[in-house]
């Protein structure tokens, strides 16, 4: 077997190991998956009585920002994770093993992928079930779907860099918190960002979530032509800045992530 083909193998058996380790602790699933449902239903049935869109139903401009919502917060597992598996001394067990050095990071970021692929799955039935419509061709929505899970790979490599920096579940956990929130709340998740105001307006229409939330809205087809037309070009061009934004961050992190990992094994 070629270097590659030994990466690839390795990378598989710590997909594996992972997602055995999810399988024992449904408890890290099921804050993925339980905590979105509760927004949905929180701000289908509590806040969106209050709030009227243009043209569109409140529950389909909801969803998609629920699904980015979801991607933030389940990528934090990949950092807990890692921290928790740092603190174990799991990593000094690894290194002891003839396994590419690559295979860690990729096997954890592609069982986090998996996961996520179930959070997305169970996020559209509760969509469906509440009034959530896919109003695009399938090939859009499909496009979709897929960009969703494009994002989710590459932010688990940000939580990855984070995590393997700080090295303390603790810390991780209280940085994960501080930042996601604001990320997700400053954006157009919830709301539409022309109704903010001047400064906060504009901080969410070049929030990289707002760009994401955007590209899956127009892809699902969960827009309409009465709102006003975001002036910011990321939301102009969604789905390019989506995949722009996908790129920069696998570009910049995945070598990031690959040296503090070797750095953490060579204590």
């Amino acid at each position: 077997m070629n270097t590659l083909q030994i990466a690839i193998a390795d990378g598989m058996t710590i997909t594996k190991r992972n997602a055995l380790k999810i399988k024992r602790a449904p408890d890290l699933l099921g804050g993925v998956v339980i905590l979105p449902i509760v927004f949905v239903l929180l701000f289908v049935y509590v806040f969106g009585s209050m709030i009227e869109l243009p043209g569109l139903s409140y529950r389909e401009y909801l969803l998609p920002g629920i699904f980015v919502q979801t991607i933030v917060t389940s990528a934090q597992i990949t950092g807990y994770t890692l921290t928790q598996d740092l603190q174990k001394g799991i990593f000094d067990r690894f290194r002891t093993l003839p396994m590419s050095p690559s295979a860690v990071l990729t096997g954890q970021t592609v069982s986090d992928l998996l996961m996520n692929v179930t959070s997305i799955a169970t996020m559209a039935l509760v969509g469906l079930l509440v009034g959530w419509r896919i109003n695009s061709a399938p090939h859009e929505a499909v496009l979709g779907f897929l960009l969703l899970l494009l994002f989710a790979y590459a932010f688990s490599w940000v939580t990855a860099t984070v995590a393997l920096a700080l090295r303390t579940p603790e810390s991780f956990n209280n940085i994960a918190t501080v930042v996601s929130m604001p990320l997700v709340f400053t954006s157009n998740a919830f709301v539409d960002s022309a109704r903010l105001p001047g400064p906060l307006k504009a901080v969410a229409e070049w929030n990289p979530v707002s760009t994401f939330v955007q590209a899956v809205r127009e892809l699902f087809g969960n827009t309409s032509a009465s709102m006003p037309v975001p002036a910011a070009w990321p939301l102009q061009h969604a789905v390019l800045a989506s995949l722009l934004w996908s790129l920069l961050l696998l570009v910049v992190f995945v070598p990031l992530a690959t040296r503090l990992y070797k750095r953490a094994v060579s204590r």
